[in-house]
């Protein structure tokens, strides 16, 4: 029986935030890789290891997180007054499946770096030395992200002394504006209300059959994403990961909130859908300020944050905070009434530090309210990236 030979596809490993993935320019794909599809899918399944059912993606270039389980696709934007296109995969870790639902706002701090090493950004608007502004058109929702990108030399700038919690190393600053993050249809959810709130409420009353029913902000900015209080589920807002993803009972409570909100927001018509839509939306629970240790070991004061927030992306706790998640959390404390602007101690506000598994995490809003209804002009948050590896990835010639 003969075997066909490994090919090999340009691919540069790159850390975004508090992600990592495997980052493609879509012109090095294979042609049947190039377009979305059956061998897209594949071949990406492939090189990260998935499915794996022993969890470790040993014979692949995931992590077996969900933070290390992804791909990008990026190339010159056919978007007017943009520059590149950035498509995101993630990537299941047991399962066959690559969810394209949502973005990820880690990675959105490397795909400008990429770009620019990459070619793909026109020459005549990357500074000698400076900074760099890339306009990303984030194909999975539509949306503009502003990523400045520093450059010496006409090169990026990826060594800095910027500290960001969840990452050893310091690093260049990556600073982003996530233009209009709200969703601008109308929502198909219970009440039929402003997409930005599906439901139409600032919080509802979410009943979830055999687990309860809790008070709920259900928010579409950055990322879907369900809030409830930590109290309310009874927990405190100061757990690390081993405090819930050992526990098989509890995360069968939060995919289960998560389906049923998902059901309510209109992202699902029907509940049994949740299982092929795991990237989003996302569950999160908030608390109050309240001092704890960071995975890290490194203390925070309750002083020295506004708000607790842990949430789960691809069914377990996240270690520090997704990106997306982030900008969903800044736009929803600068929203009057929301459990997180609650949480946050309420009122107006357009910057908010919170709390997370790995330290602490800033993120800024401009929110406001015209003819009754909330909108957000942006989120703004700071992150860094750098490249890991650059060259191919190598996979079976029959695996796509």
């Amino acid at each position: 029986m003969s075997h066909p030979p490994q090919i090999k596809i340009a691919a540069t490993y790159m850390r975004g935030g508090t992600s990592k993935g495997v980052f493609f320019r879509l012109q090095d794909l294979p042609a049947a890789a190039q377009v979305p599809g059956r061998a897209r899918d594949a071949l990406l399944l492939r090189v990260i290891g998935s499915p794996d059912p022993y969890g470790k993606q040993i014979d692949g270039m995931g992590g077996a997180t969900s933070s290390t389980s992804k791909a990008v696709i990026v190339s010159v934007s056919g978007q007017p007054e943009h520059d590149i296109d950035y498509l995101f995969g993630q990537v299941g870790i047991d399962q066959a499946l690559v969810d394209w639902s949502g973005n990820c706002g880690n990675l959105s701090a490397a795909v400008g770096a990429f770009a620019i090493s990459g070619g793909l950004v026109d020459a005549s608007r990357i500074p000698h030395d400076g900074v760099a502004v890339v306009r990303v058109w984030q194909a999975n929702i539509g949306k503009t992200i502003i990523a400045h990108i520093p450059v010496k030399g006409g090169a990026v700038q990826e060594t800095g002394d910027f500290e960001l919690d969840g990452v050893t190393f310091p690093a260049a600053e990556v600073r982003l504006e996530f233009i209009d993050p709200a969703a601008e249809e109308e929502g198909t959810g219970e009440g039929g209300g402003a997409a930005m709130f599906p439901t139409g409420q600032l919080v509802d009353e979410l009943e979830v059959p055999g687990v309860g029913t809790f008070k709920a902000t259900m928010i579409n900015a950055g990322i879907p994403t369900i809030f409830v209080n930590a109290e309310d589920i009874g927990y405190t807002g100061t757990e690390l990961q081993e405090a819930i993803n050992g526990d098989p009972k509890a995360l069968a409570r939060f995919e289960a909130i998560r389906a049923h909100g998902a059901l309510r927001m209109g992202l699902i018509s029907h509940i049994d859908d949740a299982a092929q839509r795991q990237h989003t939306p996302k569950v999160a629970f908030v608390a109050r300020p309240a001092a704890y240790i960071a995975s890290s070991g490194k203390p925070v004061a309750a002083d020295d944050i506004d708000l607790l927030v842990r949430a789960m992306s691809m069914g377990k706790l996240h270690h520090a905070m997704m990106g997306t998640a982030a900008v969903a959390i800044g736009t929803a404390a600068a929203i009057p009434g929301t459990l997180v602007n609650l949480a946050a101690g309420g009122g107006a506000r357009n910057a908010v530090r919170f709390g997370h598994p790995s330290g602490t995490l800033r993120v800024g809003a401009e929110a406001s309210e015209v003819d009754g209804a909330w909108r957000v002009a942006k989120a703004i948050m700071s992150r860094s990236a750098r490249v890991l590896m650059e060259g191919w990835v190598r996979v079976p010639g029959d695996a796509f």
